[in-house]
């Protein structure tokens, strides 16, 4: 049986990936969430407690946030067996280990939202058969050959919040120019998705951005633009920072 110690969004999204193929049982934490799968999933209930669910789970999905997780783990008591997956920003499988024992067999991932579409490419260190398994339910895996190179994908995933940001500069100017607000978010929603099925379909970044400006045209103008202010360097000092953060303090992060 598969457990969640942490019931957030991110196990909504697995969970309903996975869509009754194996059983789970959940955290009572967040009981909006975990009622609200358990009635949609015949094979999804909720545990009493956190302990209920790794008394009954053989493979538990650690899914709290950064700041609590050793506070919720230490109070739990784990079996030899159990393979313990970490959802969890920020902390290193030596420390995971440390806190689980006397489990061993520890895995860190960065399971993506879009595991509820199963379409989630998620990043797991070390390699490791179950938690492979799991993953490949809800889309594809990638293991990096070292726990650096996946905190380096830990980082890549801060910058989700800035890219739609981005996104709202562009609706939020073009109302300036008196485009009705709501038309301009539409705009801006349906080009960029459109940009997305351009990612799916494949070619390295760089092809991808020749292809979507003409030299001497407006994509090339404001491309222009923004590397001259400095904007490839801003995004390269924040993921500095992101990563610094991921790789110094285990505990931290969002």
């Amino acid at each position: 049986m598969l457990g969640f110690v942490g019931a957030g969004e991110l196990t909504a999204a697995i969970v309903t990936g996975l869509d009754g193929s194996v059983p789970v049982v959940l955290s009572p934490r967040s009981r909006e969430i975990s009622a609200g799968l358990a009635a949609r999933y015949p094979d999804v209930r909720v545990g009493s407690s956190n302990q209920e669910v790794l008394d009954q789970a053989d493979t538990v999905v650690l899914a709290v946030r950064p700041p609590v997780l050793r506070e919720v783990v230490e109070e739990l008591t784990f079996r030899p067996e159990h393979v313990v997956v970490s959802a969890v920003a920020g902390v290193r499988v030596d420390q995971l280990r440390e806190w689980v024992a006397p489990a061993s067999r520890v895995v860190r991932s960065i399971p993506l939202p879009q595991a509820a579409q199963r379409q989630s490419l998620t990043v797991m260190y070390p390699e490791d058969a179950v938690a492979r398994e799991l993953f490949e339910r809800v889309g594809g895996v990638v293991v990096p050959r070292d726990e650096p190179s996946l905190e380096a994908f830990s980082a890549a995933t801060s910058t989700f919040a800035a890219h739609l940001d981005y996104l709202a500069t562009i609706a939020g100017w073009m109302a300036a120019q008196g485009v009705e607000p709501e038309v301009a978010s539409a705009y801006v929603t349906h080009v960029f998705a459109q940009v997305g099925k351009s990612l799916a379909d494949g070619g390295s970044l760089a092809e991808l951005t020749s292809r979507h400006m003409t030299p001497g045209g407006i994509n090339e103008q404001l491309l222009t633009e923004l590397r001259r202010n400095g904007m490839p360097d801003l995004v390269r000092h924040g993921l500095d920072g992101v990563l610094a953060r991921l790789r110094g303090a285990a505990g931290s992060g969002d």
